[in-house]
């Protein structure tokens, strides 16, 4: 082989070295990306326990007083019921699959509704809302609900840099020829009332 050719050869081997680095690049950096989205999902699901552990708590208290609306209780009680099935779910089977993502959220919006309505009842009886421990929870509840709030924001534009990572030059050519295994991430929908904290008025 001639020298010509053992150049040719070496500039060959430099470029597949090169295009080599840049693809493992690319790909710790898909591999990051992916981790923070779900760091932040598991926030997000930090907050929303947090917010159904109160609700034991938060039934017993109301259901101590005489003639309370038992229906609204009741929805409370099966919200919560349907959001800990939801929640059982794996992670990633939630994060990669926008359907069940949606279901995730519907349980979570229609326990929201249940707690809103559950506030708005509350606002009959005067004297429950000046108990201590009904005063409490309601500020550990409002607490919870502004920091679903937070955290879903934050999953969002996460999962949204994640999301254009995927899709711009050159990573959405690697995931392509590769097959790389870096799915979309769903994103939270804005629902009417949905973060908004339930609001009690105990100047009343």
């Amino acid at each position: 082989m001639g020298k010509a050719g053992c150049v040719i050869i070496g500039i060959i081997v430099a470029v597949l070295a090169l295009g080599a680095l840049w693809g493992v690049g690319q790909y710790n950096g898909l591999v990051g990306s992916q981790q923070e989205v779900d760091t932040q999902w598991a926030q997000v699901q930090n907050a929303y326990q947090r917010r159904a552990d109160l609700i034991p708590n938060l039934v017993a208290t109301v259901k101590g007083s005489a003639q309370f609306e038992q229906d609204t209780l009741t929805k409370v009680i099966e919200a919560r019921s349907r959001v800990g099935q939801i929640s059982a779910q794996a992670t990633n089977e939630i994060l990669n699959d926008p359907a069940k993502f949606q279901q995730f959220q519907q349980a979570q919006d229609g326990l929201s509704s249940a707690l809103s309505r559950l506030m708005v009842v509350v606002e009959q009886y005067p004297q429950l809302r000046s108990t201590e421990a009904f005063t409490n929870l309601m500020a550990s509840l409002e607490g919870s609900e502004n920091r679903i709030a937070v955290e879903r924001n934050r999953f969002n534009e996460v999962a949204r840099g994640y999301n254009t990572r995927i899709k711009q030059f050159p990573a959405s050519l690697f995931i392509s020829i590769l097959g790389w295994n870096f799915p979309p991430k769903p994103y939270f929908a804005a629902t009417a009332g949905a973060e908004t904290a339930p609001k009690v008025d105990f100047g009343k």
